[in-house]
């Protein structure tokens, strides 16, 4: 059973498991669909009402778009998992003659650049969801305004347990390149997202 599919109970026990994954990125990309959700939820509540019409259009499209980049996530929640299980696979290769052990090293390699994807995804996603976010507050039903607040924690806390994660995999990369293009990705949406996750809840806050 994919792991998106499973109740809550299941998978939060499961990650509570010695299992080694789920982790830490599955739990990040968790996060993000949470916080798209959330956008989405306060567009839904603004549409159809008469006293906050004018923000009805604004809301039907950030909606709309809240809703694709929950999709994305909760997609992510299984193919970060996976992407980590290719790695845990690559230990169960032979390494008895020198020809085995160059193959295990170039597939542990493919393996941990296949980890970086994934959560340098989720970074890209929260980054995006951060921005529809901070564009409805204020624009949007008055009485779901904490949940905006809610949603740029849950994102903030998607970017930068991503970030973690990305992190993690590049240090064991020998292919500099490839590092430090990740590297300096993260780096990049990071200035951009954490800002704005903390000046949308500080809009929120001081609006309540």
């Amino acid at each position: 059973m994919k792991l998106a599919d499973q109740t809550v109970t299941s998978f939060v026990d499961l990650m509570a498991s010695d299992a080694p994954a789920p982790g830490g990125g599955s739990a990040a990309a968790l996060e993000g669909a949470l916080g798209a959700a959330l956008t989405a939820m306060v567009c839904a509540l603004t549409q159809g009402k008469k006293k906050y019409a004018e923000f009805a259009e604004l809301a039907e499209g950030v909606g709309e778009k809240a809703q694709a980049l929950k999709a994305q996530y909760v997609d992510v929640i299984d193919r970060d998992t996976q992407a980590f299980n290719a790695v845990s696979a690559v230990f169960a290769m032979p390494k008895d003659t020198d020809e085995q052990k160059a193959a295990r090293s170039g597939a542990m390699q493919e393996a941990l650049k296949g980890c970086t994807k994934t959560p340098f995804e989720m970074m890209e996603l929260a980054t995006k969801a951060l921005e529809l976010t901070d564009s409805v507050v204020g624009r949007s039903n008055a009485s779901a305004a904490s949940d905006l607040g809610c949603a740029a924690l849950s994102l903030k806390a998607a970017i930068q347990g991503a970030w973690l994660n990305v992190l993690i995999n590049i240090g064991g990369l020998k292919d500099q390149a490839f590092a430090d293009q990740y590297r300096a990705g993260g780096e990049a949406l990071l200035k951009k997202a954490l800002p704005l996750a903390d000046s949308i809840y500080e809009k929120v806050l001081n609006s309540l």
